[in-house]
């Protein structure tokens, strides 16, 4: 008689505080931290799965809109207890207000165990008061009157800080600026390219069969948006390298590069690999893209896409970006600058991103960028092109990079038109630029902006 192996006992709720306690205390990656555990805990039910992504996502995108329900409810100001029982009283205070399918009453032992457990029997009493007078007050919050106080409206609704919003208000509408940051609070949906794209309605066959419904994208119809889905390991066209993660905005970066067939093309700051092997897919198997990254970390990763994908003509390298790399100047046909940059078009990827940027890291990284383009415009061989990127909606790091570009002038802005979709075009792509905001064609927000070196 077989013996099943009996699968361990996981508390999901203490893999979302480890998780949690990671990015608020440790500054790491949220998207990186919970792919890495929903990896290592892939033996779990979907929905276990589904009950951990939730919890950490929604607790860590609403850490602002927490911080006034909890002033309100229990006038508790989060930002004096330490980080690990801020993060508990978090969790419990999402699942209350948040979560109908949690009781208040699971929420509030739940959280009372997990003080215990890790070493604050002292505050269990405090977790549970706080948390039953959140229970008990969660009908009576006040919200902000948006035409009195947009940016703080936005901010405790959306968890936006309030520097963000007013931004975002300086230059977009109200309703704009709403549409936006409701869209990253959402459940951020995966989206795939089919590399062939005459395999797609196939391919969308196949995954149905799977139990995922997948829908084609608004701007390309061999990107697909993934319903139903658990887990891409277990999708046999990801195992065959025949699909691959990558937004559509992402997409739209490579596609504007213009590839012909044949071209040498120079991919900078290219990890995770998925504009390199997107652009090595356009070139058909001829050209070739050399991939580039600061560290042999984040080179492994290119190199993990890569093989699964089974790409040939795909090279990688240790570089910073910052230096020139002598031999690789005038030798490439097209330039790939998607750059570092504050990330604040993709907050509902990466909600950890909006409580880590700042002013004063917006300039920095503008600073950072130019360095890069100092060194890496140079690899642009005379009639050859440049195609700047990032997926932030700042000016510092967008058009007036892009001004910055065209103060050298070898170099002039050229139409996007050629290669998008009519819905996408307007004034500004025919002078060289889009941006596409977060939520517009189901996408994150992109900036993308192309060159040609004239002489």
């Amino acid at each position: 008689m077989t013996k099943h192996k009996q699968k361990p006992q996981v508390n999901t709720r203490e893999l979302v505080y480890d998780m949690l306690l990671h990015i608020l205390k440790e500054e790491m990656p949220s998207h990186l931290v919970l792919s890495d555990t929903l990896d290592r805990y892939s033996w779990l039910d979907k929905q276990e799965r589904a009950f951990m992504t939730r919890l950490m996502r929604g607790t860590l995108q609403n850490i602002l809109y927490l911080d006034q329900v909890l002033l309100q409810c229990a006038d508790i100001r989060t930002k004096k207890l330490k980080m690990p029982v801020r993060v508990i009283v978090y969790m419990g205070a999402f699942q209350i207000m948040c979560m109908d399918s949690v009781p208040d009453s699971a929420a509030v032992n739940e959280s009372v165990k997990l003080a215990r457990r890790h070493g604050f029997s002292s505050m269990s009493g405090f977790v549970n008061a706080v948390l039953r007078s959140v229970a008990a007050k969660k009908e009576s919050i006040k919200t902000p009157d948006p035409g009195k106080d947009p940016a703080a409206y936005l901010a405790f609704c959306y968890s936006l800080p309030e520097w963000i919003g007013k931004r975002w208000l300086s230059r977009y509408s109200f309703q704009t600026c709403k549409e936006m940051a409701e869209y990253m609070q959402r459940p951020q949906q995966v989206t795939v390219r089919v590399r062939r794209p005459e395999e797609t309605d196939e391919i969308i066959r196949s995954l149905a069969e799977q139990g995922v419904r997948a829908q084609k994208g608004e701007i390309f119809p061999w990107a697909l948006h993934l319903e139903g889905l658990d887990s891409l390991l277990v999708l046999k066209e990801f195992a065959q390298g025949r699909i691959t993660v990558q937004d559509e905005g992402a997409m739209l970066a490579a596609v504007c590069t213009g590839i012909r067939g044949g071209e040498r093309i120079i991919d900078l700051c290219a990890a995770p690999g998925g504009k390199s092997l997107h652009m090595a897919d356009l070139l058909g198997g001829s050209g070739s893209v050399s991939a580039r990254d600061i560290s042999h970390a984040k080179t492994e990763r290119i190199d993990d896409n890569l093989q699964r994908a089974k790409a040939e003509n795909v090279q990688t390298m240790v570089w910073d970006a910052c230096v020139r790399r002598e031999e690789d100047v005038a030798s490439a046909d097209i330039v790939m600058a998607d750059l570092p940059c504050s990330g604040l078009g993709v907050l509902g990827r990466k909600a950890d991103i909006r409580y880590q940027a700042s002013p004063e890291k917006i300039r920095s990284l503008a600073e950072l960028q130019k360095q890069i383009l100092t060194a890496s415009r140079e690899y642009v061989r005379p009639g050859g092109v440049l195609v700047y990127s990032t997926c932030t909606l700042t000016d510092e790091e967008n058009e007036e990079i892009r001004e910055w570009m065209l103060e050298d002038t070898r170099f002039e802005a050229e139409s996007l038109d050629p290669f998008l979709p009519d819905p996408l075009k307007d004034s500004r792509t025919a002078q060289g630029q889009i941006q596409i905001l977060p939520g517009r064609f189901g996408t994150d927000g992109f900036y993308i902006a192309r060159f040609r070196r004239v002489r």
